[in-house]
């Protein structure tokens, strides 16, 4: 099994570059584990107090249950991956069933910030694109998805994202294998990366 880790900044193109490698590579055989599922959850904290907690620091992801997750799937169990609803900021009761695959995609801003996760990784991507144009999509997403207003998209994103993003996810570039300049919109590295992974997988 490989474990494919691709981060990169919010609003960066990961989710385009996840969805093209899942349509060139035999469907049956890729499983996407987004850490997102694995925000903590915090039910014993007031929901107005948990819309302004930090999202964009590593504290805030369980990586102890996606690592061993992770470990179980590479040990050929299937998981229960949780659900996370970003308009109450907890968990689900629901859950997905995920069947060990021949490709795992690790997706998320900080997959690359923690060393134990990292360490399982057999190949590291980062997903790059430019600020403002981050912001435009994370203003589009936030707004329809998440039922905010563009106010509240920039003012997050002032005063959480963007020095989280300089404090965290930008200095994890150092550790990827592949980096890929203008998101979901590059297609010859998307193409080179999809490459590297048929190369690895066992031949058929």
């Amino acid at each position: 099994m490989l474990i494919i880790g691709i981060a990169g900044g919010t609003g960066s193109g990961k989710s385009t570059v996840v969805r093209k490698l899942r349509e060139s590579l035999p469907k049956e055989g890729v499983a996407v584990i987004p850490q997102d599922c694995y925000y903590r959850d915090n039910p014993h904290i007031p929901l107005e107090e948990r819309l302004k907690m930090n999202y964009d620091e590593p504290a805030s992801i369980e990586w102890s249950l996606l690592v061993e997750h992770l470990r179980m799937l590479r040990e050929g169990q299937a998981i229960e991956m949780p659900t996370y609803d970003f308009i109450t900021c907890s968990r689900q009761k629901e859950t997905v069933h995920i069947e060990p695959a021949e490709v795992v995609v690790v997706e998320g801003i900080l997959v690359l910030c923690d060393k134990p996760l990292r360490e399982m990784m057999d190949v590291k991507v980062f997903v790059d694109a430019d600020a403002d144009e981050r912001l435009i999509r994370v203003i589009h997403r936030d707004c329809i998805e998440r039922n905010r207003t563009p106010q509240m998209v920039i003012d997050r994103y002032q005063s959480t994202l963007k020095p989280m993003h300089e404090l965290h996810i930008e200095p994890s570039k150092r550790y990827a294998d592949l980096i890929i300049p203008q998101g979901g919109h590059n297609r010859v590295a998307i193409k080179l990366l999809n490459d590297y992974i048929y190369s690895l997988l066992p031949k058929k």
